[in-house]
């Protein structure tokens, strides 16, 4: 069994990835004024959204708003390991919105043919499922970068 380490995969140019977190932002934004909105729009595709939307809007709020500030932070600081750390802070909260819109189920879909009340409910536990996945993952990956940075820079030896 080898010790060599993998070779790192080169991440784009800083000013690349702060395009993106500029780009994210701006979405996020948007995303935030719509999902604030939907319930006062007349249009056929939201029917389906109860007024107990409104209750989930707060846990929504929270996870866009959180996103945001993680964006902007790492617009100036984005080392590997507090990359992972911020996804995983932000996994969880995405876990809360989703246990939430379980919990509440803003959802009314008498008017359709398909019952899709029981296939929105198995697909919020996978997608729960996935998010506690990617939760580890991130853990891992920042555990990982944070002892590959130890590693490369030793603590120096105590003075005598």
């Amino acid at each position: 069994m080898s010790t060599e380490q993998k070779p790192r995969k080169r991440r784009p140019p800083h000013g690349a990835r702060r395009f993106g977190y500029g780009v994210s932002i701006v979405v996020q934004v948007v995303l935030l004024v719509i999902v604030n909105s939907v319930l006062t729009w007349d249009w056929s595709f939201t029917s389906w959204l109860t007024d107990e939307f409104s209750d989930l809007l707060p846990y929504i709020n929270l996870s866009i708003v959180a996103s945001i500030i993680v964006n902007v932070i790492c617009m100036a600081y984005d080392p590997v390991w507090f990359r992972s750390f911020t996804q995983a802070i932000l996994g969880a909260i995405s876990l809360v919105v989703a246990f939430q819109t379980y919990r509440i189920f803003p959802f009314d879909f008498s008017q359709t043919a398909f019952d899709w009340t029981t296939m929105v409910r198995i697909g919020l536990i996978l997608i729960m499922f996935a998010i506690g996945a990617g939760i580890i993952a991130e853990t891992v990956k920042m555990v990982r970068e944070l002892s590959r940075s130890e590693s490369l820079n030793p603590p120096a030896a105590p003075a005598t």
